[in-house]
């Protein structure tokens, strides 16, 4: 059985040039398309696409037609490509996390092909149909994954840093990139709050400084408030040197006869400091405090309007702030009461400070020589 011929137009123009000498000879079209093999259909179709036209020029023509076929695909690909990088995400794709997200957008909405979607996003198909180790059965990331979502549980405001160093204390052997990456993977980010810019004028006025343990204690205020409206009042105390909570009290009101006698309790284990720094409130600025602290301790207060210059206990408070009151609704006092306190035994004895070259203030305290 014959298969189809297809002619070129070089064949084509040919056969029409040898159809217009048979017709001069007097034959009809039936007989020319006969001789030529083709039908009649086919012979008028020639005569309307290539008829005055020689081998050359029919060539030419159909090289044209090949073109133009070519740049219309081509314009065609580039308009979709311009669409495809308008639906997926703006900026740079850095990861192949990112691309591969990309990709399965792009076929998902603009139903394109997976290597058109790769081409326009810049990810190899071999990436692409590979799955990420930690999609796998055989993650050997998988242990440290599950210890750092325990561990932001646990401490939803701590960062990727500490989980570092308390990974390194536990017996993990990684490096703070690679518990970075998996901290960002596992979507583990920590919400910053926007903190408000203090304004102020610096006198020069000498800062005592703390270069010894039990040489400055610094004494502050906080509030917050049960579930029925009624006020909680914290006060704490701080060793500037070694970053101890050292005490405090957890009341619906605070004297100053209370708060001494926080104080000589303090005293009795560690001593009296040699000085105490704080704000000029009612409860600090008043002749109990004067009288407790006598030739023993300076009391040293800040100026007015400028609690930066008692950092050391702002800090801390911006702390129990963040990681122990707003996250806690308390419904009584005695509740209140036992939450801060555990907030404060963990800040001594688990949480690592920064400042401390990443140990727990009570570690720190008990390996220090500065005396």
């Amino acid at each position: 059985m014959s298969t189809r011929k297809r002619h070129t137009p070089e064949q084509v123009v040919r056969k029409l040039t040898q159809a217009d000498q048979l017709l001069a000879q007097g034959r009809d079209v039936a007989d020319v398309c006969r001789e030529l093999q083709v039908t009649e259909a086919t012979y008028y179709r020639w005569r309307n696409q290539f008829g005055g036209l020689k081998a050359d020029d029919a060539k030419r023509l159909k090289d044209l037609e090949r073109e133009n076929a070519t740049l219309k695909r081509l314009l065609a690909d580039a308009e979709l490509e311009k669409a495809a990088l308008k639906e997926i995400a703006k900026g740079k794709l850095l990861s192949p996390q990112r691309r591969r997200a990309a990709v399965h957008h792009l076929m998902t909405i603009l139903r394109v092909s997976e290597r058109f979607a790769c081409r326009v996003t810049g990810q190899h198909r071999g990436t692409q149909r590979r799955l990420p180790a930690a999609q796998t059965p055989a993650d050997p990331d998988a242990a440290l994954r599950a210890w750092l979502r325990t561990y932001a549980k646990a401490h939803p405001r701590w960062g990727f840093r500490r989980a570092y160093h308390d990974a390194r204390g536990e017996g993990w052997t990684v490096n703070h990139k690679k518990i970075q990456r998996l901290w960002r993977e596992e979507g583990l980010r920590v919400p910053q709050r926007r903190r408000r810019k203090h304004l102020g004028v610096s006198t020069a006025e000498p800062q005592v400084r703390a270069d010894a343990p039990n040489r400055i204690w610094a004494v502050d205020f906080q509030f917050d408030a049960t579930t029925d409206g009624r006020p909680v009042k914290i006060v704490s105390i701080v060793d500037e040197h070694t970053r101890e909570c050292l005490g405090g009290l957890v009341e619906r009101s605070i004297t100053a006869d209370r708060l001494v006698d926080e104080l000589d309790r303090i005293a009795l284990v560690r001593g009296y400091p040699a000085v105490l720094r704080s704000d000029n409130g009612p409860e600090l600025a008043c002749a109990t405090m004067r009288d407790w602290a006598g030739e023993r301790v300076d009391l040293a207060f800040i100026p007015p309007g400028q609690p930066w210059r008692n950092g050391y206990i702002e800090s801390f408070n911006g702390r129990v702030r963040d990681e122990c009151l707003n996250l806690t609704q308390f419904w009584s006092l005695t509740q209140a009461r036992v939450v801060i306190t555990d907030w404060k035994t963990e800040y001594n004895h688990v949480r690592r400070h920064s400042a401390l070259g990443y140990q727990t203030p009570a570690g720190y305290a008990a390996a220090c020589t500065h005396r």
